[in-house]
């Protein structure tokens, strides 16, 4: 079962970019809130559009003083390419290994054939690393609704 708000976020260290420290959750804690984005796959159909969507409205994503980080378990290399060709401003990691959508609770059984692909998924942690809000969806076509992800950003702010 996904993790539910009360409850603390597991902490993660993920590659960014390949030669580079990796991103560790933990070193957002006690600065702003963090949106944890996973989605399946970088360049299907709908990772792109909600990429791309956060990528540009990221301004009224800081003005909310939160963090957006997006996670799938794609290489690090085909991440850096899909935040290039989407804009991300922020950090898409890399989790490869499946360590943070374990912790989360956000696998696929089987997608489309294959095992070990993360579900759509939204978290809001706030400050304390504690989550505030949770969306996990078994269908990966569907979007998180961003204006409540924002709603829950503002009451975790």
């Amino acid at each position: 079962m996904a993790l539910s708000p009360g409850t603390p976020a597991p902490d993660f260290e993920l590659p960014l970019k390949p030669g580079e420290a990796p991103l560790r959750l933990s070193d957002y804690r006690g600065e702003r809130p963090v949106v944890l984005l996973f989605f399946p796959l970088a360049f299907s159909s709908t990772c792109t559009k909600e990429m791309c969507a956060v990528a540009e409205d990221y301004g009224a994503w800081q003005e909310l003083g939160a963090e957006v980080i997006g996670v799938s378990v794609d290489s690090p290399f085909v991440n850096q390419k899909f935040a290039a060709e989407c804009g991300a401003p922020f950090p898409i990691v890399s989790d490869f290994n499946r360590a943070a959508s374990r912790a989360y609770d956000v696998l696929y059984e089987e997608f489309y054939g294959l095992e070990g692909v993360s579900k759509r998924a939204a978290f809001v942690i706030d400050r304390e690393g504690i989550v505030r809000y949770a969306w996990v969806s078994d269908d990966a076509g569907v979007m998180p609704d961003l204006d409540a992800v924002r709603e829950a950003v503002r009451a975790a702010a």
